[in-house]
């Protein structure tokens, strides 16, 4: 097993101006590449107009990062970094096979229903252009992901490729253990969104002081990630860009992204959520941010449970190939080594004519 580096970037150290503008550069070019997209059919987004009071304050941002492949990808994050950054060292390879498109969720406010609405629009625009998108969902993103395909139409199914779920957390039990259960310790995530989901959104001092500690819990964990890391240009600009997300999400944004997660409820088994093909790639150090009782975990560790509500899954547990390096939950930046061939693997066997046909 190769050991990790314990050596911090010489470059950095001896040329800062040099990475400053390696930095700077890297980001020019995503955004020369990503760029604001918008369905040309906003019928489900825009009937929800007279239902809302500040529509722009919980509409998601649409980006588009545009290919010539056949399989394009919607991309659906977690509570941090933003969709734009949760694949950067994924994007070569989906762009391979096809257009990426990003749902970034909105800095000042969330809604489920905006969110479904615009996800709908997006696969309908989308399908009409000839072509079924995969719908990849990391962390948080597939609670999201799995309410919304138990409330979507057939019709809305059928122009679906496959789903990718990356260390999917469906609910809130998945992250906040039952109140009064004996406790191990405290986790730190834990105790910020437990904080979040109880405190008073009319109070807004108190409000701010625990989104603020939910802030450096995340920021914490990227360090936590880059520690012992030689870091490229592209972690830099990524580092920057999720530092900016954490600045720029207002306490009542971040609530209302906690609050959704609380009100998503863990599907009965008693039917499919999914009949298409479907992957679901498991950290091999999950039980770092996942409670040991969630029903996540214990969904995807038995076959029989998980084919009740996605008939066509496979489960892959992500592994790292250097020792004293486990991979932690959806660690897509720093692992991506280990993720990677696993989800090219995956895109291939979509992509094969036998299997298009059987999809």
């Amino acid at each position: 097993m190769k050991p990790v580096s314990s050596k911090t970037s010489p470059v950095k150290e001896a040329h800062p101006v040099l990475v400053s503008a390696a930095t700077m550069a890297h980001g020019f070019m995503r955004s020369m590449a990503i760029k604001p997209y918008a369905p040309k059919n906003r019928r489900r987004e825009f009937g929800l107009m007279k239902s809302f009071h500040s529509m722009h304050s919980i509409r998601c941002q649409v980006f588009r990062e545009k290919s010539a492949g056949s399989m394009p990808t919607i991309v659906i994050a977690g509570f941090v970094p933003d969709a734009t950054e949760t694949i950067e060292f994924q994007r070569p390879l989906l762009r391979r096979h096809g257009s990426i498109y990003y749902l970034n969720y909105p800095r000042n406010g969330f809604s489920v229903e905006m969110f479904s609405a615009q996800l709908s629009d997006l696969i309908d625009d989308i399908h009409a252009r000839g072509n079924k998108p995969l719908i990849m969902s990391i962390s948080f993103g597939s609670g999201l992901l799995v309410d919304f395909l138990r409330r979507a139409d057939e019709h809305i199914h059928e122009k679906i490729r496959g789903l990718l779920l990356v260390s999917p957390v469906i609910c809130t039990d998945d992250l906040i253990r039952p109140k009064g259960e004996k406790r191990d310790g405290i986790r730190f995530l834990e105790s910020s969104l437990q904080k979040i989901i109880t405190a008073d959104p009319a109070k807004q001092d108190e409000l701010e002081k625990q989104v603020e500690r939910s802030r450096r819990c995340f920021q914490a964990l990227f360090a936590a990630g880059a520690e012992n890391r030689v870091l490229s240009s592209k972690h830099l600009a990524i580092r920057r860009k999720i530092m900016d997300v954490l600045a720029h999400t207002s306490a009542l944004g971040g609530y209302e992204r906690v609050k959704a997660l609380r009100e998503l409820e863990f599907p009965a088994l008693a039917g499919s959520v999914f009949a298409g093909p479907v992957l679901a790639l498991m950290a091999e150090n999950e039980e770092d941010i996942l409670v040991p009782r969630s029903p996540t975990l214990a969904l995807f560790a038995d076959s029989e449970r998980y084919t009740r509500l996605f008939p066509n899954c496979r489960v892959k547990k992500v592994i790292s190939k250097n020792e004293g390096d486990n991979v932690p939950h959806a660690s897509m930046i720093f692992h991506y080594d280990a993720y990677n061939p696993l989800l090219e693997s995956w895109y291939s066997k979509l992509s094969a004519p036998l299997l298009q046909m059987a999809v």
